[in-house]
């Protein structure tokens, strides 16, 4: 269930009363105000080999337009993609152009490592950041500032926990691809892409 409450009201206090919590086992991240609940997410946080780190963190950084330095894609001459989940070290053919994957509504808590809108499968899928919804990253975004706490706990699901289309029946989160969340997100944000490249 996806509670949300009225940002505006705490808009106007000293200091941001808000923190985040993210949660890799159940790939849900929570906006909390005090002792309550603001808003949850679904996530997509970092698979094996790429695991999101668990700890205590702030909000180091954010930004609208972000873009990835390291994950991406290649694109041929015309623009049709050869390699989806690419990095900016891979040959790119002749013609062809390495395009890194965009991260919108950056918020960035530890080494390069940060949540932002992208692509949920739903499971496990990034290079260790955390991946919302975008009409959520954006309410995260808004609430947040720098310094916020971030605070990174759970166990990330195995591989055989999950196959690639998502978590065993008994606990699957059902992929995101930009449904509303609550009627009272208005103006709605459509995600720019549905490509899973997004990292």
């Amino acid at each position: 269930m996806i509670l949300l409450l009225s940002l505006a009201s705490v808009s106007g206090q000293d200091g941001n009363p808000f923190r985040v919590e993210v949660d890799l086992q159940q790939q849900t991240a929570f906006l909390i105000r005090g002792r309550g609940l603001v808003l949850e997410s679904p996530i997509s946080s970092g698979r094996y080999g790429h695991l999101t780190e668990t700890g205590s963190f702030k909000v180091l950084e954010k930004e609208v337009n972000h873009y990835s330095s390291i994950y991406g894609k290649i694109v041929d001459g015309n623009g049709k993609t050869i390699v989806g989940d690419a990095d900016v070290d891979m040959k790119v053919p002749r013609g062809g152009k390495f395009i890194p994957a965009p991260m919108r509504y950056f918020m960035r808590f530890h080494e390069a490592d940060g949540m932002h809108a992208g692509y949920l499968p739903g499971y496990p899928a990034s290079h260790g950041c955390v991946r919302m919804p975008e009409q959520l990253a954006i309410t995260f975004f808004r609430a947040v500032d720098v310094g916020t706490p971030v605070t990174v706990f759970g166990r990330t699901p195995r591989a055989n926990e999950y196959s690639p289309y998502g978590l065993p029946p008994n606990r699957r989160m059902q992929p995101w691809f930009g449904r509303p969340a609550d009627p009272r997100f208005q103006p709605q944000y459509a995600p720019r892409s549905l490509d899973p490249w997004w990292r």
